[in-house]
């Protein structure tokens, strides 16, 4: 990605002219084609109403389906569009019989939606790995974990807690070795590293495209692997999942046939525009482009950070790391708060500031950050 790539990119993105915006993994930035995909979807409601579904709304679901299927190494038959990720989870985890299996292993570093998904379960023994270091968690210890009786292994790909990402080849092999469903939860991931589903053996993966996708909230996707689809039956459905919705029979049901079996109600039209109009902007990039861009705005964080004495929350192996950077500091609040007011947009969790680039920030974005913290911590309290 060269300087003049990267300016034309930038110049897809408001925000960037307005802030230092270090802040994707909570909200990706919205770029202008996602803005006009709004103002489009408002002028159909208008122009159109109801009948916009049948020649506008649908079709650009179905297209944003075989975009983002491509883009995760899937293909569309394997990809269902849902809310949320709460709501991708609670469909599968509702599609198994828990009677000869009922333990689901995940780890203490998941995000809190996967734990609390199975803890609400009264038949599933719930084991909670929890991390040797505070940043990881050793494939040995899923080894461990899994056995005949589990039913789920379910944690993430990427550690909203630390960045660390794992491995999703070893983690299917683990599950698959003792019968095991792998889920994983990949809304850390997707869009700042390479995913190939096909290639990673997991089961079922989630997505979306609030965070790196920069297509904002209200959708998530569900992958399920093709031989996997016909095995789970969800209590948890709606007349999308039906394979004839539109025939509104109220005496028979059946699945489909493909992923959309997962599917729920009337899907979120304005998120689906702004996420395809988004997506059409990635796909010409590159994941390849943007994992090498991430990895290096990641690492010229990491070096600044600890140049100054700061001790980033990030796994040992550079390998695994991810543009997912936790700081350890003592007022989170207080230091994302001026920074704030200084134009630097990033987060805080306990304990940490939290600071994402994406492939659209600059080196001296990042720079400006590292030594506005610096500041920061020299400021006495008021």
């Amino acid at each position: 990605m060269d300087e003049d790539e990267l300016r034309r990119l930038r110049s897809e993105f408001p925000i960037l002219s307005r802030k230092r915006y270090l802040n994707s993994c909570s909200l990706g930035a919205l770029p202008t084609r996602g803005e006009e995909a709004l103002r489009r979807f408002a002028e159909e409601w208008h122009e159109k109403g109801a009948s916009a579904w049948y020649d506008a709304w649908l079709p650009a679901a179905e297209e944003l389906r075989e975009r983002v299927a491509r883009f995760l190494g899937a293909t569309p038959a394997e990809l269902a569009l849902l809310p949320t990720t709460s709501s991708a989870l609670s469909v599968l985890g509702e599609s198994v019989d828990y009677g000869r299996r009922n333990r689901v292993v995940v780890t203490e570093l998941d995000f809190p939606t996967q734990i609390y998904q199975w803890a609400v379960k009264s038949e599933v023994e719930l084991v909670v790995l929890e991390s040797p270091d505070g940043v990881r968690i050793h494939p040995e210890q899923f080894e461990e974990a899994v056995d005949d009786r589990t039913a789920f292994l379910a944690t993430s790909h990427v550690f909203f807690t630390t960045g660390h990402r794992q491995d999703l080849g070893v983690l299917a092999d683990i599950a698959h070795r003792a019968g095991a469903f792998c889920l994983i939860d990949g809304y850390q991931g997707a869009g700042q590293v390479p995913v190939d589903l096909a290639e990673s053996g997991v089961d079922a993966y989630t997505a979306g495209p609030l965070k790196w996708l920069c297509g904002g909230p209200g959708l998530a996707y569900l992958y399920v692997r093709r031989e996997r689809i016909a095995h789970l039956h969800p209590r948890i459905t709606s007349w999308f999942a039906h394979e004839r919705p539109f025939d509104f029979d109220p005496h028979h049901f059946a699945f489909r046939t493909d992923a959309r079996r997962f599917e729920l109600g009337t899907p979120a039209v304005p998120t689906i525009r702004t996420a395809l109009a988004a997506q059409k902007l990635l796909d010409p990039v590159g994941m390849e482009a943007i994992a090498a861009r991430n990895r290096h705005l990641t690492r010229r964080l990491v070096t600044g950070l600890e140049e100054r004495g700061f001790r980033p929350n990030i796994s040992p192996e550079p390998e695994r790391r991810t543009a997912i950077v936790l700081v350890a500091h003592d007022e989170p609040a207080r230091a994302v708060e001026i920074l704030d007011g200084e134009g630097i947009v990033v987060d805080h969790r306990p304990g940490h500031v939290r600071v994402s680039p994406h492939f659209y920030n600059t080196e001296e974005e990042v720079d400006t950050f590292v030594e506005a913290l610096d500041r920061v911590r020299a400021q006495p309290r008021p």
